[in-house]
């Protein structure tokens, strides 16, 4: 494993130049005790491009000329999600820390190769769910956690948003290297934060098609329901046809309270035993910089990113686990696959 320089901030590099890339250059540069090093992708135009807008002093468009610097400690992972295992397990081979983007990967078994590899190397795996950082979404969390809800009656997520029939060009919404379509790339945040919240489902019976966008292979709208093993019931809904697209919404209904999850701002809070904080709580509008960009994929801020990194140097730092790590984010694939299953194969399909 490369080493950590005592005092000096953590290097890192970024795999992928994609746009989502930008958002982890950002972030990098914005944290504490971080420094973009270096950055490495297939076409030599783009990474001079991309180094001179974010003033990377080594690009390359050798993967395996990055992870030998020894002044990387960390890999950002921002290819397509269908092309996150080969340069994950790369950088896990050079002892080098990871942030994936979402999804880890497209497939449990790509996942779980990752996941095994990193665990016998000793190296961290941040996946990027920055939708877990926001100050709502920690709220609910708590709120779940101290038995508030009582009995949980229904738990869902909708994400209905709306992306361009331009946006699906190159890699987008295909099956090798997407995964699948408005449920794997943008309908995982809401999957992850609703597991994170009720826990993973038992059972799920989905529906998908494609409604608008025949052009592509995957979905661009899914409908499903889902059991847990608890005997509560939700819903899971997922579009990239919605013009203009709406916020990511997840609705925990219980026994003794009910909230609902608009991005991150909890535009529902009501409680049968109310608490004095509950006031401040639902008076609290959104934090821009937690916004999903419902109608667009660039409208978000780089702040999520930002305090997942930070969390992540931090960890490393403070020699204790990531808030987020690889096996968490296995969860949302391995329930966006039974959906999948459900799907083409129009049975139930137990978790």
């Amino acid at each position: 494993m490369t080493a950590l320089p005592p005092s000096s901030p953590l290097g890192f590099g970024i795999i992928g130049v994609g746009m989502i890339a930008d958002f982890h250059a950002q972030a990098i540069a914005a944290a504490r005790g971080a420094k973009l090093v270096g950055i490495a992708t297939r076409n030599a135009d783009n990474a001079r491009t991309f180094a001179a807008k974010h003033a990377v002093p080594f690009a390359t468009t050798d993967v395996a000329a990055l992870l030998a610097r020894p002044d990387i400690h960390v890999v950002c992972v921002t290819t397509p999600s269908g092309a996150h295992l080969e340069p994950a397990l790369a950088a896990v081979r050079a002892g080098k820390h990871l942030v994936v983007e979402k999804p880890i990967e497209i497939t449990t078994e790509r996942a779980d190769e990752l996941l095994r590899a990193a665990d016998a190397a000793g190296v961290k795996v941040a996946p990027i769910f920055q939708a877990r950082f926001g100050e709502g979404a920690r709220t609910l969390k708590a709120a779940l956690m101290a038995g508030r809800f009582g009995r949980i009656v229904l738990a869902s997520a909708y994400v209905k948003w709306h992306r361009s029939r331009e946006y699906y060009t190159g890699w987008k919404g295909t099956l090798a290297l997407d995964g699948g379509g408005s449920t794997m790339n943008q309908g995982i945040h809401g999957i992850d934060l609703l597991q994170w919240f009720a826990g993973m489902p038992s059972e799920v019976f989905a529906w998908k098609t494609r409604r608008v966008y025949e052009h592509i292979e995957a979905e661009d709208t899914l409908s499903a329901t889902i059991k847990y093993a608890n005997g509560a019931l939700g819903s899971i809904e997922t579009t990239t046809a919605a013009w203009p697209g709406w916020s990511r919404r997840i609705e925990i209904c219980g026994e003794n309270g009910s909230a609902r999850l608009e991005d991150d701002h909890l535009a529902e809070w009501k409680f049968r035993t109310p608490e004095p904080k509950d006031d401040a709580i639902r008076a609290a509008g959104l934090d821009p910089e937690m916004a999903s960009g419902a109608g667009a994929p660039n409208a978000i801020s780089f702040q999520g990113h930002l305090r997942q990194i930070q969390d992540l140097i931090d960890s490393l730092r403070d020699n204790r686990p990531v808030a987020v790590d690889g096996h968490e984010a296995r969860k949302a694939v391995a329930l966006i696959r039974a959906l999948y299953a459900s799907a083409d194969r129009g049975v139930p399909v137990k978790l």
